[in-house]
Parts: C-alpha cells; structure tokens; sequence
C-alpha cells in the first residue's frame, strides 16, 4: 500500500468558528484502494474536516487535491459532481418517497420529457441487489426500518460516487449482519480501487475493515498509523490524549454491592404489550437498579422502553408503581410518575435543534411543573450553568444553539434535561450511541452514580461490553418478546449471546 498513490490529499486545513478553532493545520491522506478510518472524540474536528471536503463549510487555510487536481467544493452537490459522496450518521432521504426516487432523486433517467419508471425500478433493484438488499423499490421509505433506510442511503452514495465514498457512522442503526454486509460491499468497492473515509465509534469495526487510521484530537492531527500496528489500547490513548481508564474492577464492584440488598420495587408491570409494537411482558424495575434490555436491532428493547414511558400507550395488561395501579398513556403521565426517558433517536426525538442548550435543558422540568409555573429566565440561567458544570457539556455558552455542539454535548444535554426532573426511573435508550470513548466512559460512571442513589435505570445499547459492564440484571428480547432474564453469573457474555440466539 505505502506506493499507492494518493487519491485524495487535504494539506493544512484550518477552521474556525465563533469561540472555537475547530481545526488547526490538519493533514489527511486518503489511497486508491483502501479504507481509512476517521477517529476521535465527538469535538476532535471529524465532522468538520468531511464538511470542508464536501463543500458544506469553506476552509480558511489550507489545500485540497482530488487525483493530483486541486480541487474546493462550495456545495456538497460540486463534491458530488466531483466524485465524492456522503453518508451520514442520520439518514437524509426522503421517507414520503420510494425507494426507488430516493436513490435516483435529481439525476432520473428520462423517456423524452417523461421520467422512466420501468427504468428507475429496474436501476433501483440492480444497485441494491449489488448490496444484498432485495425490496419493493416502489414502497415508499417510510415502510421500512431505519436499518434498511440507512442501507438504502448507502445503496446511493456508492451508486453516484466514482473515486471517494464517506460512511460517517453508517453502522449505527444496523445489526451484526448488516454491517458485515455492509463491509462485503466496502471491501468489494475497495478492491475496484475506490478510496473510502469510514468515520465510527467501534473500535472492532476499525481493526476488522480498516487498513489505516488517522486520529483527530481537538481539532488537531494526533497522527496517521497503519491499523495492523496500532494497538486498541494505544488508540483509545490517542483518540483521549490519556492513558483509557480501565472501568471494569469499578463497574464490577459496584453491581456486586447493589447485589447484596434487594432493593425496593417501583415498577411492576404484568402482561403490558401494544399491538403490532412489543408482545405482552412482565417486567420488575427495582430501585437503584441498572436493568439492560438486550437483544438484536429490532428484537423490541426501543418498543418495550417506549410503552413504559407511555411514548406508545400499551393496549394490553397494568403497571404498578410503587404498589399503586397507574395507567401511562402520554409522555407527561411518565414524566409525572418520576420517570426520564433519553430516546435512541437524539436529533429527531431528543433535542430541540433550534432552540439553546439552556432551552433544551430546561424543557421536562417546565412541563413537569405546567407551563402556568413559569420558571423565570434567572433560574434557567442558574440551572443551565449548574448542568453544564456538572456533566462537562462543552458549549460556547448556555445561549449556544443545541444543534451546533457535537453529538455527545448533545447527549449530554438531554442528560442533563432528565436529571433536573430527578426522575426515580431513567430509561437510556442507546445513549453511547455514535458518541466518543470519552464521553462513553463519563455516560458509563453516571449509571453507575445514580444507581448507586436510588435511581433505576433502564439500559439499552447495541454494545454487549458496556451491557456486561453497567447491568446489574438484564431483561432478554428476541422476536419482540422478551424470553428470559439474566443476573449474577449469568451476567457474561457466552450466556447473553447464546441467550439472543435462542440456545439458553
């Protein structure tokens, strides 16, 4: 690979934004024919230098050169034209067209004056085919998951990209097999000479797919390395500029000690299910708990999180708060009844973009209290700086738009929204989801503290390490059903997969 030649050169590129240089002299190199990994932590300048790229922010310092040419997209639809394509983290399509319009959309093959829909179907089904993926073209997007929509974003990308293609976070919302379908297809473009930018979180991911990794660390280059000669631990190093804390002797001591004592019981709920969502559950929540929901994408642990807060309103069966018979049939019934809940969808369902951090911190608390007990704009104030204080959210100011932080300040936000209405029960619905390992860590000790105060919690992530880690017992779903609960020294990961799989 060292004598392949550069497809793609970035050479000192520079960015600032009001309060924050978010990236200072940075060199990237991307070959012909391999995939290289974008790392570091939410904030390190990931996102900034693909935007440069692609043409959605315009450098201040710096040159960028695409087959030798030097090249300066104003637009991401002139990187496009040039041969450079994105999929990011959130699926940009559009879900009220088919699927078929979404990966044709602007460049439809025309019959005269008239598109050709027999010939759109038809590219449609070849170019996912060349995925894996065999759909009803003509169904619109909304009918499918968001794994599929995410597949179909990338079906695009790879159709219209001829020289780069950039996954930022493509892995997100898919499954194990997804992804390694997903990475069939990185390998399979890779080896016709594509040069492919793969941005994640998963450290697995990068050492099964990548061939080399550069790291970014407060907007600056920490270094390009190969994959085969970087270990995890010294990336992770790199990636937090500190030696990775290992969590796991604390995790473990801390869910030994809640073991001893059976605690209170706050939720119990017999038979509860919504049609067509989650098959009828008993579950059990108790206090200071850490209880995960654990299976594959689309086993139920979102819907069955979602009944609970009463964002769905069950259908069938009760619950039992602290032995009183309550019905949660709306977000605010949950809210009233002591109960957070940070969705897995956190820029559709969490924050509110266009408001500021200190708006968006403040929002369950207000709604709690009924908007007739207005909490005065000091209060807000107070409590914005004292949360922002408290989980490190780096922002500007508490006047900052929510949606111009990273995602893990992001998170964070809605973190900080859920812990002013000191709720009894936080439910956590992939809240290290596309976030840093430092971030991660800081979501992880939190868990840990709040169960450790009284707090139950309901831990869902895609992630069986951090599971293992954080749960003191866990509820198990395949099938949207939930089929067995784990604890104690069932707590392992040959027990939990084997129980996913259905041989336990």
């Amino acid at each position: 690979m060292a004598g392949v030649k550069p497809i793609l050169k970035m050479i000192g590129i520079s960015k600032a934004f009001p309060g924050v240089k978010a990236l200072a002299n940075v060199d990237f190199t991307l070959r012909a024919g391999e995939i290289h990994a974008l790392m570091g932590e939410n904030g390190a300048g990931k996102s900034t230098l693909i935007k440069v790229l692609t043409g959605v922010e315009q450098l201040d310092e710096g040159e960028i050169f695409l087959m030798g040419k030097k090249i300066l997209a104003r637009s991401p639809q002139q990187a496009q034209a040039l041969g450079i394509s994105t999929v990011y983290q959130e699926v940009n399509l559009c879900p009220n067209l088919s699927v078929a319009e979404n990966l044709f959309i602007g460049r439809e093959p025309m019959r005269g004056r008239r598109i050709d829909w027999k010939e759109i179907n038809r590219r449609a089904e070849e170019t996912l085919a060349r995925l894996g993926l065999k759909l009803d073209v003509t169904q619109t997007l909304d009918n499918y998951s968001v794994a599929i929509q995410q597949m179909v974003a990338i079906a695009r990308a790879v159709d219209i990209s001829a020289k780069v293609l950039i996954l930022d976070e493509p892995t997100s919302s898919l499954d194990a097999q997804e992804v390694e379908k997903l990475f069939e297809v990185m390998r399979k473009l890779k080896n016709e000479g594509m040069g492919i930018i793969f941005v994640t979180h998963f450290l697995e991911q990068v050492y099964a797919v990548c061939d080399r990794i550069t790291v970014l660390r407060n907007g600056e280059l920490v270094g390009e390395y190969d994959t085969v000669s970087l270990p995890r631990v010294q990336l992770v190093a790199k990636m937090i500029g500190k030696e990775f804390e290992d969590l796991d002797k604390s995790f473990k001591k801390s869910r030994k000690e809640n073991k001893k004592q059976k605690a209170d019981l706050f939720i119990s709920a017999r038979g509860l299910g919504r049609h067509g969502k989650i098959n009828p559950f008993d579950l059990e929540i108790r206090k200071g708990e850490v209880l995960g929901l654990a299976g594959l994408l689309g086993s139920g642990r979102t819907e069955t999180a979602r009944v609970i807060f009463g964002a769905d309103k069950a259908d069938k069966g009760e619950m039992m708060i602290n032995d009183q018979k309550t019905t949660i049939s709306t977000p605010m019934d949950g809210i009233k009844a002591g109960i957070g809940f940070c969705p897995e969808n956190r820029k559709t369902e969490g924050i509110i973009a266009d408001l500021t951090v200190r708006e968006n911190i403040i929002l369950a608390l207000q709604a709690k209290k009924g908007w007739l007990k207005y909490i005065s704009r000091k209060e807000q104030e107070k409590i914005a700086d004292e949360y922002i204080k408290l989980l490190s959210i780096k922002t500007p100011s508490p006047e900052q738009l929510v949606k111009n932080l990273s995602g893990g300040n992001q998170q964070k936000v809605i973190l900080a929204r859920w812990l002013l209405t000191e709720p009894n029960l936080l439910i956590l619905d992939e809240p290290t989801r596309g976030i840093d390992v430092g971030t991660k860590t800081e979501i992880q000790k939190l868990v840990v503290k709040l169960s450790e105060e009284g707090v139950a919690v309901i831990f869902i992530s895609s992630e069986l390490d951090e599971m293992l880690r954080c749960c003191n017992r866990m509820a198990v779903l395949r099938d949207r059903v939930k089929i067995a609960e784990l604890e104690e020294e069932e707590i392992n990961e040959k027990v939990v997969m084997q129980t996913i799989a259905g041989g336990h």
